[in-house]
């Protein structure tokens, strides 16, 4: 079968694959769009863990305003290269996690951006409450663990369940990108802004 360059075209827009990747792809299933995706999707995520070393020092800063204004977000998400930051896939994963952070008011990207004294004042309250409801002494430890963990899942970006499927979270919605692109792809920072905040 012959494989168009329009559909090589098309194939490299969604998947960020090299166009000998994405002929090559096409040519094993006989022109099929859909299958030539997933398989360069799959190879991609595999790509991607081999780079988790590498640098990510492309990227875009995505800007949202929700609410008429009341809450306003910059996020910074990079990649390793100039192409995949340009790509469609990639602004459209910045823009989707644009839009959940001013929906779900993260505070951290990571659990290991959280402070020390914050995780320390979150077992405190954790181990008050447990004492409180008349927990054994012998259980406290697992029910703050439980808790600090609850905390980290609600705080931090990543750990979130994304606003527009609770089935995935985050992290996950950023690792479908990388198996679409077969590049690491990092969110570096992001700011959050709600009219009347004090903070």
């Amino acid at each position: 079968m012959s494989i168009s360059i329009d559909q090589i075209k098309e194939l490299r827009e969604i998947t960020g694959a090299g166009v000998l990747d994405c002929r090559k792809t096409l040519e094993q299933v006989g022109g099929d769009m859909d299958k030539a995706i997933e398989i360069l999707r799959e190879k991609g995520l595999a790509k991607a863990a081999k780079r988790e070393e590498r640098q990510t020092s492309e990227g875009v800063l995505d800007l949202y305003s929700h609410g008429n204004g009341r809450i306003g977000v910059m996020v910074e998400v990079n990649c390793e290269t100039d192409f995949v930051a340009r790509s469609k896939v990639f602004r459209e994963l910045a823009h989707e996690i644009a839009l959940h952070i001013a929906a779900a008011g993260p505070m951290y990207v990571h659990p290991d951006d959280i402070p020390d004294e914050i995780l320390e004042q979150e077992r405190e309250t954790a181990r008050r409450l447990g004492l409180e409801e008349g927990k054994p002494e012998n259980i406290i430890d697992r029910i703050i663990e439980g808790r600090l963990e609850k905390f980290r899942n609600e705080n931090c970006l990543l750990r979130q369940p994304y606003i527009r499927d609770d089935s995935v979270t985050v992290q996950d919605l950023i690792n479908q990108s990388i198996a679409s692109t077969g590049e690491k792809i990092v969110v570096s920072r992001f700011v959050r802004w709600e009219v009347g905040e004090t903070t």
